[in-house]
């Protein structure tokens, strides 16, 4: 049981951690498209925005439903805080509060073995 909730834990942690670069990349690549469209408008019709596959859209809505408990935590408008906080908040409780519970789970003794019987 306690592997299982550690293997759990990483998992979902590695959900997250992923939403939240793929956000960072998006944020990466508006900021630059709007710097491009400020020095050279005609360049900006030129270019288009790659399109999220359909992992990458999994990837954000397993991340989504995982942060839904941390989405009213804060209030604010820079986007940056708004993913940045409830991002902290899930990596806290499920990686360390998931990894915390599987350490004060019972575990099973080792039966005892000389290693000269091996």
């Amino acid at each position: 049981m306690a592997t299982l909730l550690r293997i759990t834990a990483v998992v979902i942690c590695s959900i997250i951690a992923i939403g939240f670069l793929s956000f960072a990349l998006d944020e990466s690549k508006r900021a630059s498209a709007a710097q491009v469209r400020s020095i050279d408008p005609t360049r900006s019709e030129q270019t288009r925005e790659a399109k999220a596959g359909p992992v990458v859209g999994a990837i954000d809505d397993a991340s989504d439903f995982f942060l839904a408990p941390f989405d009213d935590v804060i209030d604010s408008d820079n986007t940056w805080v708004h993913h940045l906080v409830p991002t902290a908040l899930g990596l806290l409780l499920y990686g360390l509060g998931l990894i915390l519970l599987a350490n004060y789970l019972p575990q099973q003794k080792r039966a005892k073995s000389d290693w000269r019987t091996a």
